[in-house]
């Protein structure tokens, strides 16, 4: 059983469906009239592997002026944890008003992998930077690319659909920076349903973030559950994969 970052896998979904013959993408669409992003919000998850608890994943929202600052844990616990342990930690920031993400870190331990990077996104001078580090050898990257318009990052792009229209029957587009690639990301609206937490029974809008090929392709499936209304909180997340199904559950929504 491969049980490599399964609590960091529903951040990573979107650029996991990553391919050489996706389409040319346009920019990121600023968010709709009168949608705006927290002041200050706290989402909690509780984190399921087929029919055991997993863990949990904690996302943080912070308004900063004209940006956005989006934190992000997700930690094994229980029996998992004895398995294969995992602590992860990301960051992004972006434009309130444009969506365009500037900045992205992550630092992630995953069984005895443990990586730590940096994204800079340089609008002005359309370059992106990136810098990784493996803690455990000590081995270190540098790579930079070329960047031609308004993107966003890999956690950020899920939270950043909330933004954008959602409706049943139409897909969007989302470019999303990874690798030093811009990823196009369709994110397919396919249906309502009813969603129950511990929080209660949501309506909600199911959306398949999919591509033409890659390993979400090959690997399996991702959707995303956001309420139906103007929020679009994302209220359940799951990846269906070869070695099991990841849920995530909201069990906790608190301005704070």
């Amino acid at each position: 059983m491969n049980m490599r970052a399964p609590l960091a896998l529903l951040f990573c979904a979107l650029i996991a469906a990553a391919s050489a013959q996706a389409p040319q993408v346009s920019e990121l669409a600023p968010p709709r009239a009168g949608f705006s992003f927290p002041d200050r919000q706290t989402l909690t998850y509780s984190v399921d592997w087929r029919v055991f608890s997993a863990g949990i994943a904690v996302i943080h929202f912070e308004g900063d002026g004209p940006h956005e600052h989006i934190s992000a844990t997700a930690s094994t616990s229980g029996a998992i944890n004895m398995i294969f342990h995992v602590d992860d930690r990301f960051q992004s920031t972006f434009d309130r008003q444009k969506g365009c993400s500037s900045e992205f870190d992550k630092q992630t331990v995953e069984g005895r992998r443990q990586i730590s990077a940096n994204l800079k996104l340089d609008y002005e001078q359309g370059r992106a930077y990136m810098d990784q580090k493996n803690q455990v050898n000590g081995q270190t990257k540098h790579e930079e690319s070329g960047l031609a318009g308004c993107v966003s990052d890999l956690l950020t792009g899920i939270f950043y659909a909330s933004a954008l229209p959602i409706e049943i029957g139409h897909s969007f587009v989302l470019p999303v920076f990874d690798a030093q690639h811009v990823i196009p990301v369709t994110m397919k609206v396919e249906a309502r349903e009813e969603i129950k937490t511990t929080l209660g029974t949501f309506k909600t809008i199911r959306v398949h973030p999919t591509a033409d090929a890659g390993v979400v392709k090959n690997r399996g499936d991702i959707w995303i559950w956001y309420t139906d209304d103007d929020r679009h909180l994302p209220v359940q997340m799951r990846a269906r994969l070869f070695w099991g199904t990841i849920t995530f559950r909201l069990t906790g929504n608190e301005n704070k």
